[in-house]
């Protein structure tokens, strides 16, 4: 029995250790009462927001969904749209908890013209018979500036996935759909029609299922079965809310900036709120469409120092680790492609037959494959030469190796990479035998220290760069010159 409780106990580690257990262990068991809507993670920074010197009144006719998309199903679609047909509500809410803006009614306008012309025959009759002095129905608000937009985009299934795993009738599997919807929101000026400010939000709508099973033969003839799991689906007018609410904060902060209106509170507190904006659109305008982060992050020169383990692989049986030291420098031509060249210590023995100390120089091309994010792996290739300790004998080789690193910060990175190295000879263990010629392995563990501001991602970008650093040396060498010939003439 002590075989059966043990994959029963994976499983129910699984559960516990899976995201989403909170849905597992609070499942609805009861009818639950009406309870007011959630907050976002941004309505609470719209009501914290600085106040404004006077609120704006605005109009918004129709904030609606744009998409004409309907919901998808396992059997295609139905005619239930795919996002919430009320962002118009949405919007106006969040104007509101803004307290930047003083909405006015303009989507149901009809409504609230008929029912304004039913208060005015209603007072003229009123006037007539009883009294006349019964005032007029006070003009409505008219809007300084309106707001257009919608929700323009619905993409389902941007990313989808899962994993899974059985063994001996246990098993489990979590899978995971990731959608996006994008919003846009736009600021009309009443007076001269011209659009004042347009903003851009994203935001992905996120579905998780996790189930575990237990299917297996306890005893002859009696078998025992057990499922679970879960689903978990993000709400779609949640995420819909959200989106709405960021487009609010966006445009209130570049209509600051744009000096278009303004806060009600000291410049010091307008500069942090505007500058920790335009770091999160840096970062945003940096970050690709699946959460990858791009910027410009190696630099342009770098020093190197690396340590680890050398391999032979010669002539003789038994090959030891030994140590190996190396350091050097790179030139980045582009984010890409650098130079580099180094010098290398090392030993090279095989047990209780041959043990010798080298050392080397290498010069390679290397190629960084996801230079704009903290995590890449590289490739390089070259040619050196391998000498003895006391330089008797020079040994022409080729290498070529890989590697990984990391950003510990912008001017350190961790390197771990091997080293492959082809000696155009077979004497490097002293003995000629076969017809390979001798190899050894370098194994390092390495920092990187980059020096200068990184090299700009696009190409564009790098060529202006190096012709005005040309521009730049030509204008010293001229005014060199001029300073050279005008002491010849003094003198």
């Amino acid at each position: 029995m002590r075989y059966l409780y043990y994959p029963i106990f994976i499983v129910v580690l699984c559960l516990l250790l899976l995201s989403g257990c909170g849905t597992y262990f609070n499942q609805p068991i009861t009818i639950e009462k009406a309870r007011i809507g959630e907050d976002t993670e941004f309505t609470q920074t719209l009501r914290d927001f600085p106040l404004p010197k006077e609120p704006i009144v605005v109009g918004v006719y129709k904030f609606r969904d744009q998409t004409g998309q309907y919901k998808p199903t396992e059997a295609g679609s139905t005619f239930s749209t795919a996002v919430t047909q009320g962002a118009t509500t949405i919007l106006i809410k969040a104007l509101e908890d803004s307290k930047w803006f003083v909405p006015i009614e303009r989507e149901n306008l009809s409504n609230l013209l008929n029912e304004r012309n039913i208060i005015r025959s209603t007072r003229k009759e009123y006037r007539k018979s009883k009294n006349p002095n019964e005032p007029q129905l006070p003009p409505l608000l008219y809007a300084g500036i309106i707001l257009e937009g919608g929700i323009v985009s619905y993409d389902s299934n941007i990313i989808t996935g899962g994993l899974g795993v059985r063994y001996f009738g246990v098993g489990g599997s979590t899978q995971y759909r990731q959608d996006r919807i994008t919003v846009y929101l736009r600021a009309v000026s009443t007076s001269s029609g011209k659009i004042l400010k347009t903003v851009y939000i994203s935001k992905t709508i996120l579905s998780q299922a996790l189930d575990a099973n237990f299917f297996r033969y306890v005893k002859f003839k009696r078998l025992l079965e057990a499922e679970t799991g879960f689903t978990k689906n993000e709400p779609g007018q949640i995420a819909v809310t959200e989106a709405i609410e960021k487009a609010v904060e966006a445009l209130v902060i570049e209509g600051i900036e744009d000096k278009l209106w303004s806060a009600d509170v000291s410049s010091e507190k307008i500069d942090t709120l505007i500058s920790e904006y335009n770091i999160e659109k840096n970062e945003a305008r940096n970050t690709g469409l699946y959460e990858r982060y791009f910027k410009e992050r190696r630099g342009e020169k770098t020093l190197f120092a690396h340590g680890g383990m050398a391999l032979i692989s010669g002539d003789y049986k038994n090959a030891d680790l030994s140590y190996s030291t190396r350091i050097g420098g790179k030139w980045y031509f582009n984010p890409y492609i650098n130079f580099n060249a180094s010098i290398s210590k090392f030993e090279l023995r095989n047990q209780g037959i041959f043990s010798q100390g080298f050392n080397a120089i290498d010069i390679n091309t290397e190629l960084t494959l996801l230079p704009f994010e903290e995590l890449t792996p590289f490739f390089f290739g070259g040619f050196g030469t391998a000498n003895r300790d006391d330089f008797s004998t020079t040994f022409f080789k080729l290498q070529y190796g890989a590697g990984i690193e990391y950003l510990v910060s912008d001017h350190v990175g961790v390197s771990l990479q091997a080293t492959h190295n082809l000696v155009l000879g077979d004497k490097l263990d002293t003995v000629t035998q076969g017809k390979r010629d001798d190899q050894y392995f370098n194994f390092g563990l390495g920092l990187n220290w980059y020096f200068k501001k990184p090299l700009k991602m696009e190409k564009e970008l790098r060529k202006q760069k190096r012709r005005e650093q040309k521009e730049l040396k030509k204008l010293k060498k001229r005014n060199k010159k001029v300073m050279e010939k005008a002491k010849s003439q003094k003198g």
